[in-house]
């Protein structure tokens, strides 16, 4: 089995149960999977692979807990919207999209990914317009190289019958919930160090119905799937299920079964203190989206006591149509940057405890015990910088701190499972001019309506 070193790594950042920062440090793993880690000296001397870290930090491979990578094909839309106007613009663009737009698209949302530092995402695939299928995204995950959380999700409350999305977008619930079935069976991995699983997300409460909700948790517990959602984004979804639904949404999502370590909930922006005790209480996971908050104006969600009263937090970047961007390490930084500003306190979040909701916090919510650290056991799933460059300068006494607080970068290398996606800075695995210039051309075909 093919072995891997990392050595001389000014710090190694492991973000395992005692938080260990490990100056002139390294890892030895063994068939994608960590064997030891620690300083250089106690390593073995050799492997098949030996990779040379002096003066980078190395962190963990970060965790993205929401995406929707079909998004990078419609960046710069609708820039001074709100949520529910903002999909008004957004849905009649996206109902062009076909298979080869699905895969391209993530293929670039993935690209851009890996390069900050991300070796596991998920995402939220709603819309299969003209063939689309889930499998689109499946086969560019794998063929990019990242681990892949991929999530069946799915519209079928239209504009005649009371949701938000117009008749054309969304799936009669027979057929969302038989292809449902279908990825769960040829995809799912539930093994420990799986590069690709699925779960099961209906969009949101204004998209599908109570009765596709409780199938979908049905269907998700029946074959040990997570369940995913929006959740609490904004004030509008929020009266919109107290005139629909006689709830808030939280009350509402809990009436329906969604309640549980197996589902997580993007945004959770709008939830009051009881909720949060509840979120705690039943061990759901939260997919916090600062960005893409920010863009909408949305809301500040309360992370801070969210991670007070011990619920799983991680961070997703959103799609790149209300972020704009797929930046792991800009997501902690806002992250970071949010709370202090919401609660005018510089301690709201430290740059180690957004680290952590970008690693140790994202696998949580993800359900995995494997990734997300730098310990014996686990995936050896890292990414690197280094720190010779002009962004870090003044900054070194404090290398992980460096990686927050100063102007994000991208990696220099990024490994997943044991094998090197991103060396140099340069993605191995895609040719990304060929890549960005079908991206491009699709992105202008459905946007002009060509």
């Amino acid at each position: 089995m093919p072995t891997l070193l990392v050595r001389n790594a000014e710090l190694l950042v492991t973000m395992d149960d005692a938080r260990r920062h490990i100056p002139d440090g390294g890892l030895f793993a063994r068939d994608g999977v960590i064997e030891q880690v620690g300083p250089t000296h106690a390593l073995p001397p050799e492997a098949d692979l030996v990779i040379n870290a002096r003066g980078m930090v190395v962190i963990p491979g970060m965790v993205n807990t929401h995406h929707h990578l079909y998004q990078t094909l419609t960046r710069t839309i609708a820039q001074n919207a709100k949520l529910f106007d903002w999909l008004r613009t957004l849905y009649p663009i996206w109902a062009r999209m076909d298979a080869e737009a699905v895969y391209i698209s993530a293929l670039v949302g993935m690209a851009e990914l890996l390069h900050s530092g991300c070796t596991t995402t998920s995402d939220h695939l709603y819309l299969f317009p003209n063939g689309a299928r889930l499998d689109d995204e499946i086969r560019a995950a794998q063929e990019i190289g990242i681990r892949f959380h991929a999530t069946r999700g799915a519209m079928s409350l239209g504009e005649s019958r009371g949701g938000l999305p117009p008749d054309s977008v969304v799936e009669e619930e027979d057929v969302i919930l038989r292809d449902m079935q279908r990825v769960i069976e040829a995809y799912h991995d539930p093994r420990p160090y799986a590069m690709c699983r699925v779960a099961l997300a209906p969009c949101s409460p204004f998209s599908v119905t109570p009765d596709l909700m409780r199938e979908a948790a049905a269907m998700a517990r029946h074959y040990g799937v997570m369940l995913h959602t929006h959740l609490a984004e904004t004030r509008d979804e929020e009266a919109y299920c107290l005139a629909r639904f006689g709830k808030r949404p939280v009350a509402y999502a809990a009436e329906l079964g969604w309640e549980g370590p197996d589902v997580w909930f993007a945004h959770m922006v709008h939830v009051n203190p009881e909720e949060i005790a509840l979120l705690a209480r039943v061990g759901a996971g939260v997919a916090h989206c600062p960005s893409s908050n920010m863009r909408l104006a949305s809301g500040v969600a309360p992370i801070r006591a969210m991670l007070d009263h011990g619920v799983k937090v991680g961070l997703g970047v959103d799609g790149s149509a209300s972020n704009d961007s797929s930046h792991m390490l800009a997501e902690a930084r806002q992250a970071m940057l949010l709370q202090r500003v919401a609660l005018e306190r510089p301690d709201a979040l430290t740059a180690e405890e957004a680290l952590w909701l970008a690693t140790r916090g994202g696998a949580a919510v993800l359900g995995r015990d494997d990734i997300g650290q730098l310990a014996p056991g686990k995936a050896a799933d890292f990414a690197a910088w280094r720190l010779d460059r002009l962004d870090y300068a003044g900054a070194l006494h404090d290398p992980m701190a460096a990686l927050v607080f100063c102007q994000p970068r991208p990696a220099d290398l990024v490994v997943v499972h044991g094998r090197v996606i991103i060396q140099d800075g340069a993605l191995l695995t895609v040719e990304e001019g060929r890549l960005i210039e079908q991206h491009n051309r699709i992105a202008r075909r459905i946007v002009r309506g060509d």
